[in-house]
């Protein structure tokens, strides 16, 4: 589990929680239920506008990435990449014939598989490539799903307090409700700005930063494995893969390494 997501999302609850229990005020005050249908039936009835059902019925499950990301460690990747190279350089390629099943990334099982049938180095890097580019696809995808919910949101939430004032300055000769009735009115704002700053444009910088992380670890095996195919010595690969770490990592990778 991402522990600074779950943090996040606790603490930007917590925030908003403290300042109402602090002001005093009541919490049922800022419960109104025609206002949530509208902000959250109207956030979702526009997204069925602007995407296909099936999409729509992913925002959840695009929502848990963020809670339980699925990308790997850089690290272990590369010690795996170079661990492929020596042997390779020692026995040859066809005996990583061994290794494919203890692969669980299919994508570096993908590449290894054609450098171990001989597939040529360009044939093979415009495939790996290709698969990297349908990634980045679908990840903006995700983004962009949670970035129009933004969008949407905050508008339904206006067009709510739009409503609830036409109906207040309606009744302006009952003065004792125009209080409660601009209050209500106004909640229609509140979340809508609470999906899109507390939760949606969040998950959306979320998800950006993991896909930027695969796509990282998606270009050293790319490298790696086409090293490999061309017989490079495991140490060039190693200082190879080593440049996408920052230097406190890479002395971290090299005192491991030592120690083991």
């Amino acid at each position: 589990m991402d522990k600074a997501t779950l943090i996040g999302v606790l603490a930007a609850n917590g925030a908003m929680l403290y300042g109402i229990i602090v002001a005093g005020a009541s919490l049922k005050a800022f419960w109104d239920t025609p206002s949530v249908i509208m902000v959250f039936g109207g956030a979702i009835a526009v997204l069925l506008i602007a995407f296909p059902f099936a999409s729509v019925m992913k925002f959840f499950a695009i929502s848990k990435k963020v809670f339980f990301p699925k990308v790997q460690p850089v690290t272990p990747v590369i010690t795996q990449l170079v661990e492929f190279a020596e042997i390779a350089r020692r026995d040859g390629i066809l005996a990583l014939e061994n290794k494919t099943a203890s692969i669980q990334d299919p994508f570096v099982l993908m590449g290894l598989q054609m450098a171990i049938d001989g597939t040529e180095a360009e044939v093979m890097e415009a495939i790996m490539r290709s698969e990297v580019e349908s990634m980045a696809t679908r990840h903006k995808f995700g983004k962009t799903l949670m970035e129009t919910t933004a969008r949407y949101a905050p508008a339904f939430g206006m067009i709510g307090t739009l409503i609830g004032l036409i109906i207040m300055l309606g009744n302006m000769s009952n003065p004792d409700a125009i209080g409660p009735g601009m209050a209500v009115a106004l909640l229609t704002t509140l979340y809508g700005a609470y999906i899109a700053n507390a939760f949606c444009l969040p998950v959306a910088d979320k998800l950006a930063f993991y896909s930027r992380k695969e796509i990282e670890i998606r270009e050293i095996a790319i490298r790696g494995l086409l090293s490999i195919q061309n017989g490079d010595n495991p140490r060039v690969i190693e200082q190879k893969l080593l440049t996408f770490l920052p230097a406190k990592e890479r002395a971290a990778f090299a005192r491991n390494k030592a120690a083991a």
